[in-house]
């Protein structure tokens, strides 16, 4: 059988003409084929030529209208172009009758993020991920993509007639990888999943947004790690975990994610669900933003969208504009401001703001916790090691023998009180953050 990823169409160092149909007044961007060069740049292709089309309903037989096919074949010719990479997914006989039509290799926007993701995966998981993925999108473009059709001669096996076409045997083979990778996923993503809701010693947190929005950037600025960052996209693919010491708080675990892109093909979505188990289960989400991008406003909306297609509740993010520093018109910041009140605005390169974020973060998840006093035995250092590793102490008071606490702790963690000989009170007014932080600082 042809193997998919091997004849998958190798784009790199090839001459390529962008190409996009859009619906009226879809884009406010001077260039809304940014993200796309974006995105065929990072896969190493040498863009030539674009062209655009604005069509309230797109050619069903070939995207663009016929005018505008005519064209882009005369591009083509003129440019010397080697392929011409479509904006929108192309259903398998819009490929088809472009290809046709033009004479030349067609490229939809799903291949192209499937090629980068390819090339990123890095861990075994991420593989898997990736070749379910394509897999799937190329199973029903196997007519097109394949070119050993003959029939084959003879044969009364169990699974294969004579006469039968080497596409059917071609197409069964992959939905036997297919069932196969799907099997291995649920696996990964059970044993995620166990993993991640286990974790009731800490607090967690994790960074969901844009790809390039800076979340590996940040979350090197904030926990002090030297995770890989670049300025290019989907340079993260994995998820890595981090401990977050926040101040006057104390630390959570920090999630990175992979990014998202508007169209993100559905098939990666659903690949890498076991991927995005961290954000599913994360007590916050910190949604970042670029603000220094001109589509900040149509990404937080996909970002959005994303997280509704995967069952991630973001209704309780926290917005983090970042790259504040790039901004050369302050005033888009301050639109984006006033349509996101709580937002918080940050550099994860020059580290402005970061304290504003920290502030945030306890404030927020401050919401999850209670104050209580717990009264024990003053020799019982196994009570006071749990307290300081999963509390916030405020105050503590020595009576005789016994030694009381006054204590911030997180609702999920309390129940493990119940293992020590401790009495423990709830208190039903809870102080806020700030007030247990100046406490702390009263107390030291």
């Amino acid at each position: 059988m042809a193997d998919p990823k091997r004849d998958q169409l190798k784009v790199k160092n090839q001459k390529a003409i962008l190409a996009a149909v859009f619906e009226p007044g879809q884009f406010d961007a001077v260039d809304p084929l940014d993200e796309l060069k974006g995105l065929v740049e990072t896969a190493g292709v040498d863009v030539v030529g674009t062209l655009t089309q604005s069509r309230r309903t797109p050619n069903p037989a070939t995207l663009f209208g016929s005018g505008k096919v005519e064209e882009l074949k005369m591009l083509v010719e003129s440019l010397g172009a080697e392929l011409v990479v479509v904006d929108n997914n192309l259903s398998p006989s819009q490929a088809r009758n472009l290809e046709k039509a033009i004479d030349t290799v067609i490229v939809d926007r799903s291949e192209v993020i499937l090629d980068i993701f390819a090339s990123r995966a890095r861990t075994h998981e991420a593989k898997l991920q990736v070749e379910l993925a394509q897999l799937l999108y190329f199973r029903p473009r196997l007519k097109r993509m394949w070119t050993h059709l003959e029939r084959i001669e003879g044969g009364v096996g169990a699974g294969r007639g004579p006469g039968e076409k080497q596409l059917e045997t071609d197409r069964r083979l992959v939905d036997k990888r297919i069932d196969e990778l799907k099997r291995k996923l649920a696996s990964v993503e059970n044993h995620r999943g166990r993993m991640v809701s286990q974790r009731n010693e800490h607090m967690t947190v994790s960074f969901v947004g844009y790809t390039n929005a800076g979340k590996s950037t940040l979350m090197n600025a904030v926990t002090g790690s030297d995770i890989y960052a670049a300025d290019q996209l989907f340079a993260t693919l994995d998820t890595r975990t981090r401990k977050w010491k926040v101040p006057h708080w104390g630390d959570v675990l920090l999630s990175d994610t992979v990014g998202f892109v508007r169209n993100l093909p559905h098939h990666l979505v659903a690949s890498f669900r076991s991927t995005l188990e961290e954000a599913r289960h994360a007590d916050l989400l910190l949604h970042v933003v670029d603000s220094s991008h001109p589509e900040a406003a149509r990404q937080i909306e996909t970002v959005n969208e994303v997280l509704d297609e995967i069952g991630v509740d973001h209704s309780n993010a926290i917005l983090v504009f970042n790259k504040c520093d790039a901004v050369e018109d302050r005033s888009i910041v301050d639109v984006l401001r006033l349509k996101h009140e709580d937002a918080v605005t940050v550099s994860a390169k020059s580290g402005e703001g970061i304290d504003r974020l920290c502030r945030a973060v306890a404030r927020r998840l401050g919401d999850g916790f209670v104050t209580i006093r717990v009264s024990g035995h003053a020799g019982d250092g196994k009570l006071l090691h749990f307290l300081s590793e999963h509390s916030l102490v405020v105050k503590t008071d020595y009576v005789d023998s016994e030694v009381v606490f006054e204590c911030r702790i997180a609702h999920k963690t309390l129940h493990r009180l119940d293992a020590f000989e401790a009495k423990v009170v709830v208190e039903m007014s809870a102080r806020t953050v700030e007030e247990i932080a100046d406490a702390v600082a009263d107390s030291a």
